[in-house]
C-alpha cells in the first residue's frame, strides 16, 4: 500500500520567482504537519515556487526535482465533452496557453501518472506540485472523465492524500485539507 501525499506549492510572488512571506509561513506549517511521516523521497516541480516550498518543509527525506511534477495542462477537452453552459469559459481559459504547452502537457501528465500513482515499494510519497497536476491525479484516482480536472481547485499548501493498494481502486483519503494553515485567510 502506498499513500501519495500531494501539496500545491506555497503562495508565490507575482512573478513566480519565489514565495511571499505568507508562502514561507504556509510551507513551514505544512512541514510541521508532515514531520512525523517517513517519506522516502519528496518529489517536487523544478519551478522556483515548488523548489522553495519543498526546501522549507525541513524534512529529512531527500528532495528530487521532476519534470513530471511541473506546471502543465494535462488535458484539453473537445467542446462536446464539456457542459454546454461552461464550455466557452473552459476553452477560453485553456487557449491562453501556447500551442506547444497544449500539445506537450498531456504527454507529461501521462508520464506523471505512470511515475507517481499506484502501489510502490515506498509506503509514503510526497509530491510538491501545482494545482493542475493535483487535479489530474485526483481525477485519475476517481476514474472521472478527463475534462473534470478543470473543476478541481487546490489551495496553496493544501494537502491531498490518495491511497494505492494492490488489486483495489485508488482511494481519495483527503482533499485540499488546510487544517494546518491559519483559519479565515483564503490561500
Amino acid at each position: 500500500m502506498t499513500d501519495l501525499y500531494l501539496a500545491r506549492h506555497a503562495e508565490a510572488l507575482p512573478d513566480e520567482s519565489g514565495l511571499t512571506d505568507r508562502g514561507r509561513d504556509q510551507a513551514a506549517r505544512l512541514g510541521q504537519r508532515l514531520k512525523e511521516i517517513p517519506f522516502t523521497t519528496i518529489h517536487h516541480s523544478p519551478l522556483p515556487r515548488a523548489v522553495q516550498t519543498a526546501r522549507l518543509l525541513n524534512h529529512q527525506a531527500p528532495l528530487q526535482a521532476s519534470e513530471e511534477a511541473g506546471d502543465h495542462i494535462p488535458y484539453v477537452p473537445l467542446r462536446n465533452e464539456l457542459p454546454t453552459d461552461s464550455a466557452d469559459y473552459y476553452l477560453d481559459f485553456l487557449h491562453q496557453a501556447t500551442p506547444e504547452e497544449l500539445a506537450q502537457g498531456p504527454h507529461i501528465a501521462e508520464r506523471a501518472v505512470a511515475r507517481f500513482t499506484g502501489p510502490s515499494t515506498s509506503n509514503h510519497e510526497l509530491l510538491i506540485t501545482h494545482n493542475f497536476l493535483i487535479a489530474w491525479l485526483v481525477r485519475d484516482a476517481l476514474d472521472a472523465p478527463p475534462w473534470r480536472w478543470l473543476t478541481l481547485n487546490h489551495s496553496n499548501c493544501g494537502l491531498t492524500v490518495i491511497r494505492y493498494t494492490p488489486n483495489r481502486p485508488a482511494a481519495l483519503l483527503m482533499f485540499n485539507d488546510e487544517s494546518h494553515l491559519p483559519a479565515g485567510i483564503p490561500s
